[in-house]
């Protein structure tokens, strides 16, 4: 999303409900905008299936009474004043919070900063028509493929507008792009199914869609034929696909919330060894054109780079206001919004490379599993414990053999943590990113 030429107008628009908010009688307010757009193209087959265009923008209003707090979501063209007095009378008769607040002044941004994340290129809707064919036929042509479940390119933006009684009043906007497709192999019982999928800020970055669609094909192909495997316990070695799922486990686990709400296993961690030296996590709020970064959080505070995890040891959880203070601590600026609410969020969030390519990881590994599809939701925060449905390729001798599948891998993440070693391919292109991960000693169930 441009700066759009309205933007000035939503700016006012929140400055003016938290004025009405103090007059009404609260004792601090903050008002926000949430605006999104896209428009998509799905293809199957050489045909249209479909096309959507959305656009939105959601105001909300947030007031603090005491200890009270309430809020409430509004059209654009409500009364700012009769807005605020039924947010400050729903407040009223609220039960205290003793954490609810807005961000202390000091912590406020002062500055925001231009992170490089618009495009403002617009993409018509023949183009995304032509991006999903073009991907959907460099897929199929992939010998041994034999259908398609579709291909689709979209084109899209958000923002977020914020105005708080302490003074801060900031808009940042940022744009989306981004391709896919997924095909299936063979056929009958033995049909197997892939996808690949690009998405960037800049409509420039995206990969080309026959390349796109070269990969999803090749990658459906690659799996047929699978076999079952004896269980053991083996080296798992996650694709980098799979491992932004364990980064995903790692940013639950030292969320503030979570540690607040005592649901995550790491909750009595702190300064502790909790993965092995070679085990680095960065978060990065204002890294330029990141795909996660923006200039200040959902309380208008300006995040700065959190290494969360240090050579293993655990230095910092994520922190929205309300979270901090319940933990006794500050906001380190990760509240994000969620309408008229506020919780704590990771932003460019990653594990760091480490200093041998997947190969070499691979080379080094008898017997063991390369994990490229994992099914379920067996991820149990509050005890650790995992266990995944999975199919990838076996390992023998160094080298990828033969593509495997019905089989379940399982372990707890305390133990997966201290095991893992990173691999030097990692792709900051995602909000939560990984690279190429190797972990030893994991239960493989086959057959």
């Amino acid at each position: 999303m441009s700066v759009a030429s309205d933007q000035q107008i939503l700016v006012d628009r929140v400055a003016e409900l938290v004025e009405a908010a103090k007059r009404a009688g609260a004792d601090a307010a903050d008002a926000v905008v949430m605006r999104s757009r896209a428009s998509s193209v799905s293809v199957r087959l050489g045909k249209v299936e479909g096309t959507e265009s959305s656009e939105s923008d959601d105001m909300s209003l947030r007031v603090f009474v005491g200890q009270r707090v309430a809020s409430v979501s509004a059209a654009m063209n409500s009364d700012a004043a009769a807005l605020a007095e039924r947010a400050v009378a729903m407040a009223k008769v609220s039960p205290e919070d003793p954490y609810q607040t807005l961000a202390d002044p000091h912590r406020l941004a002062t500055e925001i900063l231009d992170l490089d994340l618009v495009d403002p290129t617009e993409v018509s809707a023949e183009r995304l028509t032509q991006d999903a064919l073009a991907a959907e036929e460099a897929a199929l042509a992939v010998e041994g493929v034999t259908n398609s479940s579709g291909a689709s390119a979209s084109a899209g933006a958000g923002g977020l507008v914020l105005a708080t009684s302490h003074g801060f009043v900031g808009a940042y906007s940022a744009t989306r792009f981004s391709r896919v497709v997924s095909v299936i192999a063979g056929s009958g019982t033995g049909m197997e199914t892939d996808y690949d999928f690009s998405s960037r800020l800049h409509f420039a970055d995206l990969e080309a869609p026959d390349k796109i669609g070269r990969t999803a094909g090749e990658r459906a192909v690659k799996r047929l034929n699978s076999r079952r495997i004896k269980t053991g316990v083996y080296p798992v070695v996650y694709d980098p696909r799979m491992a932004r799922g364990i980064a995903g486990s790692i940013a639950a686990a030292i969320n503030g919330a979570s540690v607040a709400r005592k649901t995550s296993f790491l909750r009595d961690k702190m300064g502790q060894q909790i993965a092995s030296a070679g085990i680095t996590i960065t978060d990065e709020p204002l890294r330029r054109r990141g795909p996660s970064s923006r200039p200040f959080d959902g309380e208008g505070v300006q995040g700065e780079k959190l290494v969360p995890v240090e050579n293993g040891v655990l230095k910092s959880w994520m922190l929205s206001t309300s979270v901090a203070r319940e933990l006794g601590l500050e906001t380190n600026g990760r509240g994000v919004r969620s309408a008229s609410s506020v919780t704590a969020s990771s932003t460019n969030f990653a594990i760091e490379p480490g200093d041998v390519s997947p190969e070499e990881l691979i080379a080094g590994i008898k017997n063991g599993f390369y994990v490229t599809d994992l099914f379920g939701h067996g991820t149990n925060l509050i005890t650790g414990d995992y266990s995944r449905g999975a199919a990838g390729f076996w390992i023998e001798n160094g080298e990828i053999a033969y593509p495997v599948s019905e089989i379940t891998i399982a372990s707890n993440l305390r133990d997966m943590f201290m095991r893992m070693v990173p691999a030097n391919d990692l792709d900051r292109n995602f909000g939560t990113a990984a690279p190429t991960l190797l972990i030893e000693g994991m239960t493989v169930a086959g057959e």
